[in-house]
């Protein structure tokens, strides 16, 4: 890849205005392939409302005609590169880090690529995050320094998927039931009847789980 992605502070939806995000816990979300900032921020009504919420664009333009932004680029469905999905995550990891202040904690909340993304910032920085939530997303199968102090913190992290999802390739969610328990403290979940979305059954486990990661709990 020619260039470093770096994500455009411009396009971010924040719940509250700066004024009211002093000491609250901030909870950033990335959406998935073809999509952009405005799609998971519509989930903030259903998200526990202690937390600021930060929806955020990725930095890559799909080819065309494809519409929306990607984290990393997708050459047929087995064309996935490790490589600048953790690029991605880098600029991600700084991005947060130039905003986080003094939130009373930092979480990452993802769909498909934007899971992915999730579980990725985690292992470059695990150090800075609570939790994560992977919702459709994997662990990718190459080795990244933060490992093993990933493992030895164990933060909570929530996967889900659908049991219909083809979408992700099968060795890749076989690579990450295996891999996340290692690493994590897992809460995972597989939907029956859903495919490559969010059901309201998902949403409200994502709610409960985010309820209990809150500092005061």
């Amino acid at each position: 890849m020619s260039e470093t992605p770096v994500l455009d502070s411009a396009a971010v939806r924040w719940s509250v205005p700066a004024a009211e995000r002093a000491g609250r816990p901030l909870l950033v979300l990335m959406h998935g392939y073809g999509s952009d900032e405005n799609d998971l921020f519509a989930l903030t009504p259903h998200l526990p409302p202690e937390y600021v919420v930060a929806a955020v664009r990725a930095p890559l333009a799909p080819p065309f005609p494809t519409p929306g932004w990607s984290w990393y680029p997708i050459e047929g469905l087995h064309g996935r590169d490790p490589d600048i999905a953790t690029a991605s995550a880098r600029a991600l990891v700084t991005w947060i880090d130039g905003v986080r202040a003094d939130a009373a904690s930092v979480g990452v909340l993802g769909f498909s690529q934007g899971g992915v993304m999730a579980i990725e910032a985690l292992r470059l920085a695990p150090e800075a995050f609570a939790f994560a939530v992977s919702l459709a997303g994997y662990a990718n199968p190459h080795p990244l320094p933060g490992d093993a102090a990933l493992a030895e913190r164990r933060p909570p992290v929530f996967w889900g998927r659908g049991a219909l999802d083809d979408v992700i390739p099968a060795p890749l969610v076989a690579h990450t039931v295996q891999w996340l328990p290692g690493y994590v403290d897992l809460s995972g979940r597989v939907y029956p009847g859903l495919g490559h979305a969010v059901s309201a059954d998902e949403l409200s486990d994502v709610s409960t789980f985010l309820r209990k990661q809150l500092p005061e709990a």
